[in-house]
């Protein structure tokens, strides 16, 4: 590969998805170096003031402040863009910093927003809190349904803001009508896709305008580093959520973006092996738990659909036991080998009760209705043996008695 071709997109479009998640976006020095490089600076010298003012007037390319522009990062983005069939780019230094600017650099007082009901805890803080306190109204619907979002729908709507599958009760949604329904109406559909990313799911080969992300999930993938992304039209994420950004300030770090472009190398691998080892460990499950939630078991009540949409499971599902939070907590308590974590798409297993974590700062009824009940447990399994996990999860059924 040459020193440039992993930043010419008429030759990287043509890659196969692995292909690009190893080298796109890639950018050599003069050293000609097979790992990217880190650059690890603030700031960026010119030859003149001539040129720093070019710069600074958009007239001359050309890195000016790393808030903004660096070489690193930059690979990070070119790569994402790239596996996310979007046009553009932009990272954060962690996925809520993506989810907030993703909405806060298109909303203004006086607009609406809808958004699905089911969500990780803190994007529910940020349209059921932050975004009122803004003038911006909000409207929150079982995404599961796509009239609901039709239904929702008023002359002040500006986007649509869900996630599928979603965290943690796996809610998926029927992208293609959903975002075929924000299209008529001229409205802006945001997808948030930690759970799949575009390795197992391109919500824009469906219709989405603009994916979201926590990289820290599966594309680091390994509990390293935060990060997040924003991938877009060009147009969108330099001229609505660049200012936005550039502004605020929620950059992220050139050794983290480092760390991410090396987690995007063995994606392909990590994801396809991981989704193998949740569907053995979901069918153990199956049998010995009053309810599973799993998309990639016939089981699951959107199983075709998330099959459809998904090139296979993923990690991650959830399921219920029967004896509330002690039994839950019994249940995590007497695990071995798998960890009490909140984390997930990390390469070792996770499990977590979200009603008391991730989903602890929501209101109780909303909870509830979200179905993060006392009962329900996220799983995130890992790259060990599969029967291992299971062996672990076995016994510790037996101890709280199930």
């Amino acid at each position: 590969m040459k020193r440039r071709t992993g930043q010419n997109r008429e030759i990287t479009n043509q890659w196969r998805p692995a292909t690009q998640a190893v080298r796109g976006g890639t950018a050599r020095s003069e050293f000609g170096e097979t790992s990217e490089a880190l650059f690890l600076t603030s700031g960026y010298s010119y030859d003149c003031a001539a040129d720093a003012a070019a710069r600074f007037a958009g007239e001359q390319e050309g890195m000016t402040y790393s808030r903004l522009q660096n070489p690193t990062v930059q690979m990070l983005e070119d790569r994402i863009a790239l596996m996310e069939g979007a046009e553009a780019c932009r990272t954060m230094a962690t996925g809520m910093a993506a989810m907030t600017a993703v909405l806060l650099c298109q909303l203004q007082q006086g607009d609406h927003l809808v958004g699905g009901r089911a969500a990780f805890g803190s994007c529910r803080w940020l349209t059921d809190t932050l975004l009122p306190k803004f003038g911006i109204e909000t409207t929150i619907v079982d995404a599961r349904d796509p009239q609901a979002f039709a239904d929702a729908v008023r002359p002040n709507t500006k986007v649509f803001f869900f996630e599928t599958p979603a965290n943690p009760t796996m809610d998926v949604v029927d992208l293609q009508a959903v975002c075929d329904i924000a299209k008529r109406h001229g409205i802006t559909s945001v997808v948030d896709n930690a759970f799949a990313t575009a390795a197992l799911q391109r919500p824009m080969d469906f219709g989405a305008d603009v994916t979201a992300y926590s990289a820290t999930k599966m594309m680091d993938g390994q509990g390293r580093v935060l990060a997040g992304a924003v991938c877009g039209t060009s147009a969108f994420i330099n001229d609505v959520l660049l200012p936005f950004t550039r502004n605020t300030g929620p950059t992220l770090s050139a050794f983290n973006a480092w760390v991410v472009l090396k987690g995007l190398e063995t994606l392909d691998l990590r994801i396809k092996r991981q989704s193998e080892n949740s569907l053995k460990v979901g069918a153990f499950l199956e049998k010995r738990v009053p309810r599973i939630l799993h998309p990639g078991l016939a089981s699951h009540p959107q199983h075709d659909l998330a099959m459809r949409q998904m090139d296979a499971c993923g990690p991650i599902f959830a399921f219920e036991v029967a004896g509330g939070r002690a039994q839950a907590h019994g249940l995590l308590d007497a695990l071995e080998l798998v960890d009490i974590s909140n984390n997930i798409g990390d390469s070792r297993s996770l499990m977590t009760h979200p009603a008391s974590t991730t989903h602890y700062g929501v209101a109780e009824e909303k909870r509830i209705e979200m179905g993060v009940t006392e009962n329900l447990l996220r799983l995130n399994v890992g790259l060990e043996d599969p029967l291992d996990v299971i062996t672990d999860l076995d016994q510790a059924l037996t101890k709280v008695g199930l």
